[in-house]
């Protein structure tokens, strides 16, 4: 283990994350994990990590870090303003930094949460196979916690890195005000028949009630049908799913549920997870409804476009 870097000021909300904790959901402790997990294992492959090696999820205003011994880092995700040194560098590819380097990482500009990389991943200890916080349950991570002035993080052996990284232009995804979720109807699409109609035919605006947990959406009420009951008994909650409470506003869950007794009108694919997660209140998101065929395929297309980008950052 090597001192990596020492946290001047953290920003807003920046924690230690993996690709997610699997396996445990029946004794309530969630997956937790990079909410936008393409830009997270891009951010590893640009400074020769595995995918699932452990960075920092940064969220809306970035942290202000001293590097304490040399290594190569890289962010993807949001647009966020960065310096080191107080000369500007940009996101998406691999930066040299040397001991006592000073790294700024400003307020995001497009996007939401942005994932910084460090050769040789970050150190924290294994919890139930992840390393990735779970804030709520004061697990995993750093201290269970976001981090905070002070703290000392440490990275992994060092992986040799012979050329620099940088991903080409066309590979970097865009993050718009107004989006659109592929979702499969169900698993209570039953309970609908006008609200599946309302679900994939309007807009809503992302709320401030937006987080790990679920983004709350505000627009046109989806109703139920008339005999059926606001609320199921409670089961299983995975990420992607759109739950509708008696209020009749959407939510859409991420990665720290793991039950739910409200109806799920329809559960939204996985490969646009990330894409949500990069919205900010008073964005506009949209459904288009998929079947079950139609989003294993896009999975599929989702898995080759990371495999081809690995392929050509190891070039």
């Amino acid at each position: 283990m090597i001192k990596a870097f020492k946290v001047l000021t953290p920003g807003a909300f920046t924690t230690v994350q993996d690709l997610g904790r699997f396996g445990y959901q029946r004794m309530g402790i969630p997956v937790s994990g990079a909410l936008d997990r393409f830009a997270c294992q891009v951010a590893n492959m640009l400074v020769g990590n595995p995918p699932d090696a452990a960075v920092l999820e940064i969220t809306v205003m970035g942290p202000r870090l001293e590097f304490l011994s040399e290594t190569h880092i890289a962010l993807a995700g949001a647009q966020m303003g960065m310096t080191l040194d107080d000369e500007p560098v940009s996101g998406w590819q691999s930066i040299h930094v040397g001991p006592d380097d000073v790294l700024d990482i400003h307020q995001v500009t497009s996007g939401c949460r942005a994932y910084l990389a460090i050769n040789g991943g970050i150190d924290v200890p294994l919890v139930m196979g992840s390393r990735s916080t779970y804030v709520g349950g004061r697990m995993g991570g750093f201290k269970g916690r976001s981090l905070k002035i002070d703290d000392v993080l440490k990275s992994g052996d060092s992986i040799g890195l012979d050329t620099p990284r940088r991903l080409s232009r066309e590979w970097i995804p865009a993050y718009p005000e107004n989006i659109v979720l592929r979702a499969v109807p169900g698993p209570q699409d039953d309970f609908f028949r006008e609200g599946l109609d309302t679900l994939f035919s309007s807009d809503y605006m992302v709320t401030a009630r937006a987080d790990r947990m679920g983004y709350r959406l505000q627009g046109p009420d989806i109703s139920l049908l008339e005999h059926m009951p606001p609320s199921i008994i409670s089961e299983p909650s995975m990420p992607g799913g759109v739950q509708v409470p008696a209020d009749c506003q959407p939510i859409v869950l991420f990665v720290e549920q793991t039950v739910g007794g409200y109806t799920k009108i329809a559960t939204v694919i996985s490969p646009d997870l990330s894409r949500l997660a990069q919205a900010v209140p008073g964005d506009t998101v949209g459904f288009e409804s998929v079947d079950l065929e139609t989003a294993h395929r896009i999975y599929k297309e989702e898995a080759v476009r990371l495999d081809r980008i690995t392929r050509l950052l190891s070039q």
